[in-house]
């Protein structure tokens, strides 16, 4: 604990007691030291003047700011987009489909009837490169300003290494690493366009870090593991631009892209809840929190990381 001494005391306490800056004015307090003096000043002010509107959590406030998703259109990447969405941000989701998802026009009039806030649809394919960095200037354009992104845009092929095809390999690989180059880098281009710092995170999977039983992709495993290392090293390139980049390594969840591996593999559920510590698979809203952290001032110490949030699947 820090102590100071408050000059406005007629006399000094008797020795050995000492006075807790927080009763002691900032304007007063002073250490044995100018530099000391000056950092507890400094400090008290500030913490004073954040609760005179008595907002709580301001680190999580996204009001006025501008996100992309990719992969928003229903499933993770919308959960998270929403969480963007409800904390203040406006949010453009990026999807593949020509017409929204049912999912994606139910969450846009939640986010208007409740909210007052919106999320945006744009029809997208991640792998072409131009098409991304054409949009992602026009939604930067409309605000003069873009805040982060959230690429989540992904897909999975269940097939043993021996059996894979060059074709499948290539799409997958596309659209989980090429992709999520893509997206970052034209992010990024806006974010230094516009001088706006920033968060990026990346979605890669506890698969990029783990051989996942019950699941036989390797191609999908080995993308994940690439966008991991993508993070570390865009943090590195970008960092001291004022922009973080990230990773999230989530564990299994129920989405519509798992309930296909279900669908030809029955027996992958059972195996995947055995292998959790928490005995259950994960919902696309669990990971509303970590988005909003990853995103927003509460992670402005946070780059080149990886966020595992699996329910201890790889802690065993």
């Amino acid at each position: 604990m820090r102590f100071t001494l408050c000059r406005s005391l007629p006399t000094l306490p008797r020795a050995g007691f000492c006075i807790p800056s927080s009763i002691v004015r900032a304007s007063y307090s002073t250490t044995s030291t100018p530099h000391g003096a000056h950092h507890i000043q400094t400090r008290e002010s500030k913490l004073k003047s954040e609760h005179k509107d008595g907002r709580r959590f301001r680190e999580f406030d996204l009001e006025d700011r501008v996100y992309a998703v990719t992969g928003g259109g229903r499933g993770l990447g919308l959960a998270m987009a929403e969480a963007l969405m409800e904390a203040g941000a406006k949010v453009h989701c990026l999807d593949r489909l020509e017409n929204p998802h049912p999912d994606f026009l139910a969450a846009q009039d939640h986010a208007a009837s409740t909210y007052g806030g919106t999320l945006h649809y744009h029809r997208v394919d991640v792998r072409d490169a131009d098409e991304m960095n054409e949009l992602f200037a026009t939604i930067a354009a409309q605000d003069r300003r873009l805040d982060g992104l959230l690429a989540a845009a992904g897909i999975n092929h269940l097939q043993a290494a021996l059996e894979h095809s060059a074709a499948a390999l290539q799409e997958v690989m596309a659209i989980n690493y090429t992709g999520v180059f893509n997206a970052a880098t034209a992010a990024a281009r806006q974010m230094f366009a516009h001088q706006q710092k920033g968060s990026i995170l990346l979605v890669a999977s506890m698969s990029g870090l783990i051989a996942n039983k019950g699941m036989t992709s390797p191609v999908y495993n080995s993308s994940k593991a690439a966008v991991i290392q993508l993070a570390r090293s865009l943090a590195m390139e970008w960092g001291r631009h004022g922009v973080r980049v990230n990773s999230l390594c989530p564990g299994h969840i129920l989405t519509p892209m798992v309930e296909q591996v279900f669908q030809q593999n029955p027996a992958a559920r059972a195996v995947w809840e055995a292998e959790n510590m928490l005995g259950r698979l994960a919902t696309p809203e669990e990971f509303r929190g970590a988005a909003l952290f990853a995103l927003s001032d509460a992670s402005s110490f946070m780059t080149g990381s990886t966020l595992v949030i699996d329910g201890g699947h790889t802690a065993w």
